[in-house]
């Protein structure tokens, strides 16, 4: 992993692993199929009465970092929130598993979920969602759904995306140093991507699709102070543009993974009023209110 790696790491599970974690009504650990080996996948029960909606959800960290146990307070609160059953997804990681691994494996996720596998109580309702990368892997699960007449499904909630982002972009020259750096951002592309042939492909990118129209409606998050902002928001617009309904959210004093950030005294607040808007679009689109 090297230096810069661990460095992102230990920062990682600073935001998202400290404080205690919301309870919910059940949780188990799980193994799915994928294309090249099993999957492990977490699903998280609401303390309500089932049948749930479902929630596949990808965790973030540029492709390289994160796993169940670093987003598990996110997914927990997410499932109080939302009023769905939440599966978070153990992709497998760049760069011993470069692009499209990730993408097979969200993607065999979200199959296995629509399946209606006997361990989760579900009501018919799908959606996607994922933060950073994963908000990446839930927008492009949701264009290869749409493209290949896959699951159908009725939302996807994409927190500050990393889709669509160009150097000559103001948020990447303004506000590269504010979490991310430009070299941090460029050590995730070559773990990932390894050539820039392969961003060009929309199942890397999904801005770089020619329409968008099949694709369910969104809420797409992005923060004022991340240099991912203006990729964010480039996909709202080139969503709204083919025809898709966007609830857009940007919260302007906030960086880049302020979401995660559930126990940081500087951010608790944005990142619980964060969420609980992203748990009540998810409720209005999946009828649990």
């Amino acid at each position: 992993m090297g230096a810069r790696g661990i460095r992102l790491l230990e920062k990682l599970g600073t935001w998202l692993q400290s404080g205690d974690p919301p309870a919910v009504g059940a949780v188990a650990d799980l193994s799915i199929s994928g294309s090249d080996g099993d999957i492990d996948v977490r699903r998280y029960r609401p303390d309500t009465a089932g049948p749930y909606p479902t929630v596949v959800f990808y965790h973030g960290g540029g492709f390289v970092l994160g796993n169940l146990d670093t987003h598990d307070h996110l997914c927990r609160l997410l499932t109080v929130e939302s009023d769905c059953e939440v599966v978070s997804v153990d992709y497998r990681l760049a760069p011993e598993h470069p692009f499209p691994a990730a993408v097979e494996d969200a993607y065999a996720a979200l199959e296995w979920a629509a399946d209606d596998p006997a361990v989760l109580d579900r009501d018919g309702g799908l959606a996607v969602a994922g933060d950073s990368a994963g908000g990446n892997l839930a927008a492009v699960a949701a264009l290869m759904a749409a493209e290949r007449g896959g699951p159908g499904l009725d939302y996807q909630a994409l927190v500050y995306p990393a889709v669509g982002t160009r150097e000559d972009q103001p948020s990447m020259q303004e506000y590269a140093g504010y979490v991310l750096s430009e070299a941090d951002m460029r050590w995730f592309d070559r773990c990932y991507y390894g050539s820039e042939v392969h961003q060009r492909n929309p199942y890397a990118d999904p801005t770089r699709a020619c329409d968008l129209s099949g694709v369910p409606p969104a809420t797409v998050v992005t923060a004022g102070f991340d240099p991912l902002r203006d990729g964010g928001i480039s996909y709202a617009r080139k969503l709204v543009g083919d025809g898709v309904s966007v609830r857009f959210r940007n919260y302007p004093s906030m960086v880049h993974g302020f979401v995660g950030m559930l126990s940081e005294s500087e951010g608790v607040e944005r990142a619980h009023e964060a969420v609980e808007a992203i748990g009540e679009d998810l409720r209005v689109a999946l009828d649990r209110d």
